[in-house]
């Protein structure tokens, strides 16, 4: 029996974790914790009988031990919660789903307590990952992908142990704005953005989607996932959107992981590694797909991904001014208090003017966030 604790249950990932669960059997769900999804929390514990549920907010928390009086459960609230979990014994992966910051220290949590990580928290590496991946290393424990491109770069090394890695070719669908100009986003809606032409997500990352926020963050976790340079990093347009990922070695053969556009698929993978098992679904169709096609991003248009280049080169807290930032843009495009393209205009403005530190501690990390906040409290364009 396989036994998980989920950061983010009630979310894309944690839930399509659940669903995963499901099917193979043999998977005990030792906790869940979420922010503040009682209703879906509810259903979960009935379903998977946790030990222990986790609720961000203690309006949330006190809610849901109401709601679950009659089970043997023990619902906590907070950070305190979080990190009490990602210590605690009982289970060997710790499924890290959340979104933002908030998953960083129980993440480093579990590590110092030996869980095996099954990484969907692009926040972890991007804002951590000179503090993460050592101290994985030093407890000999596994970073796991789970976001189907990091995955599909992981599946493409398997047996090419010692062999140099040339490039690495990040793909991306280009979002619901592919081929636009940059004029022609000056009124984009929320309810436009929302709208991928391929994955069904968090309100959040499709728009980070939309504005190639999301793979500039990818191009962040790849470096510390893979240990190579940026500059090894290419992100390809790919609006077919079943090529998840491709690997090019120094002789010049390229491996590639293809596939429907199904997130259970990268999570199976992380919690059964090295084993591939039976999963329910919808397969490819090559003779339905009849072509697949290729684009170079147009960082002009959608500056957001030269940014993140300039953030992981230059290193430091800049990746944290970069996601910090993004976080607060998005939250205010889609409270429709500023316009579309203001989401890049705001993250370069944090990296221009917030404080550089070359190797961040993790309180400084948090302090950059803070910083960030503060800069935005009085930005205007």
């Amino acid at each position: 029996m396989k036994k998980i604790a989920i950061l983010g249950s009630t979310g894309s990932i944690g839930r399509q974790t659940l669903d995963v669960a499901r099917q193979q059997g043999d998977i005990e769900v030792t906790a869940l914790c979420a922010r503040q999804s009682v209703g879906l929390m509810e259903e979960q514990i009935r379903e998977f009988r946790p030990g222990v549920a986790v609720m961000w907010d203690e309006a949330a928390a006190k809610d849901l031990r109401e709601r679950v009086r009659d089970l043997d459960v023990r619902v906590l609230t907070g950070m305190d919660g979080l990190l009490e979990v990602a210590s605690m014994d009982g289970f060997e992966y710790f499924v890290t789903a959340i979104m933002g910051m908030v998953g960083v220290r129980p993440t480093v949590a579990a590590i110092e307590s030996g869980k095996k990580i099954a990484l969907a928290n692009k926040e972890t590496l991007v804002t951590a990952g000179h503090i993460i991946m050592p101290l994985a290393a030093s407890k000999g424990v596994p970073i796991l992908p789970v976001d189907s491109e990091h995955s599909a770069i992981f599946q493409s090394l398997n047996g090419e142990a010692g062999n140099r890695i040339d490039k690495i070719w990040l793909t991306a669908s280009g979002g619901p704005f592919r081929g636009r100009t940059a004029e022609s986003l000056r009124d984009v809606r929320p309810e436009d953005a929302l709208k991928h032409p391929t994955w069904a997500m968090g309100r959040k990352i499709t728009i980070d989607s939309s504005t190639l926020v999301n793979k500039g963050l990818e191009v962040m976790e790849a470096k510390w996932l893979f240990d190579v340079a940026p500059s090894q990093i290419n992100v390809l347009v790919h609006p077919q959107s079943v090529i998840h990922s491709m690997v090019e070695y120094e002789d010049g053969g390229i491996i590639a992981q293809l596939g429907v556009p199904d997130m259970r698929l990268p999570i199976q993978y992380a919690l059964y590694y090295p084993e591939r098992r039976p999963l329910q679904g919808e397969r490819m169709d090559f003779y339905s797909l009849g072509q697949i096609t290729f684009e170079r991003p147009d960082m002009e248009t959608f500056p957001a991904l030269r940014l993140a280049y300039e953030a992981i080169e230059k290193g430091g807290n800049l990746p944290t001014a970069f996601n910090a930032a993004d976080e607060l843009a998005v939250q205010q495009f889609l409270d429709r208090k500023i316009a579309f393209p203001e989401i890049a205009d705001m993250i370069q403005y944090c990296m221009e003017k917030c404080r550089f530190l070359p190797a961040p501690t993790l309180d400084e990390v948090f302090a950059t966030e803070q910083e960030v906040g503060e800069l935005l409290s009085t930005w205007k364009r």
